[in-house]
């Protein structure tokens, strides 16, 4: 690639950083027929959505769990759009007070969906001032301070909270026990994310092959957010180096090794983590604080937007004593395979 070309994808990544907040959200689905892909979640969601709808009713509180990028915003703005309602959208560490949660509550209408991303992270003081909203549909506020401070009950008109977290785990009983419904989403298979790509590709008008949007969807890991930032990118690339031509395999491939992102869907943190597994703890197990220290990386990335994939796609293995590569991380990185006996039957 020439300097000019070098310079001109540069000025092209800051724009399109700019414009990926904006484009983001006209790629989100709104009702639930152009919802792809879990499919278990959109019947179960459908027969709730139709029978609220048909008692005049309230949608129970609904968690959505899953690793990042697999729809869970989306998700929540489809039911409240299936629903006809106003959609309310906050995260966990922005609510740090129980007055920030009552203003919001308190301006909610009969039916209105509420969305909390990372709702393990709500402050438990909030989380407590929320047990009673969901259940009962009212606020206990303390009114003043010390001996004089007095308790007061707040009706809010009834609600749908939409909870949704990368760390279920860290979601207190009382509060996951509130929800009416939980579902769990899982990684997209190829099939689907080409689906997704096309939509999208059709709402950026971007001339996408089906076999180029087979390519993307390979290399995507089974989320379909990442599916739609490749596609982006692949664009720019596109109207650099290939002006006017659609985008088939071959350009998604050179596109794609561009952003470093291998035929597996890869990229270099990725291989990063893999590596140091194999290299420096010899398959290991190994700690996710040794891994962090040593690529430089936050251990909640790893652990909670690196790992899930790696370990469902087979690279690594959880065990009580930490991560252990598998066969296929050794075949990925073109590494031996060891003799030990003990990595023998790891693998």
């Amino acid at each position: 690639m020439s300097g000019s070309d070098r310079q001109r994808m540069s000025d092209l990544s800051v724009i399109a950083s700019e414009e990926d907040r904006h484009l983001e959200e006209s790629l989100r689905p709104e009702i639930l027929a152009d919802y792809v892909g879990q499919e278990a979640v959109r019947d179960n969601l459908r027969i709730a959505i139709a029978a609220t709808k048909s008692r005049g009713d309230v949608l129970d509180h609904v968690l959505v769990c899953g690793p990042p990028g697999l729809g869970k915003t989306s998700l929540a703005r489809v039911i409240a759009h299936e629903l006809g309602v106003q959609f309310r959208s906050t995260a966990g560490p922005a609510i740090e007070r129980t007055g920030d949660l009552a203003a919001i509550l308190s301006d909610m209408q009969r039916g209105d969906v509420l969305f909390i991303d990372e709702i393990h992270s709500l402050p438990r003081k909030v989380e407590e001032v929320l047990y009673p909203a969901m259940e009962d549909f009212e606020l206990d506020l303390i009114i003043g301070q010390g001996p004089s401070a007095r308790t007061m009950k707040l009706a809010l008109k009834p609600f749908t909270l939409v909870g949704a977290t990368t760390r279920a785990g860290l979601l207190n009983a009382p509060l996951r026990d509130r929800f009416g419904v939980t579902f769990r989403m899982e990684f997209y298979q190829v099939e689907e994310l080409t689906q997704i790509l096309k939509r999208s590709a059709r709402i950026l008008n971007v001339s996408l092959a089906p076999e180029g949007a087979a390519e993307i969807a390979r290399r995507s890991r089974g989320t379909p957010r990442i599916a739609n930032r490749l596609l982006r990118r692949v664009r720019d690339y596109g109207e650099v180096r290939h002006p006017g031509k659609s985008i088939d395999r071959r350009i998604a491939g050179l596109a794609l090794e561009v952003q470093q992102v291998d035929e597996a869907g890869l990229d270099a943190t990725d291989r990063a983590i893999l590596a140091a597994v194999l290299d420096r703890f010899a398959g290991g197990p190994v700690g996710v604080e040794s891994l962090a220290a040593i690529i430089g990386e936050e251990r909640d990335t790893i652990e909670y937007v690196y790992e899930p994939y790696l370990v469902q796609a087979g690279y690594l293995q959880r065990t009580a004593k930490g991560r252990v590569a598998t066969e296929l991380a050794y075949a990925h990185l073109q590494r031996a395979l060891p003799a030990s006996p003990r990595q023998g039957r790891l693998l």
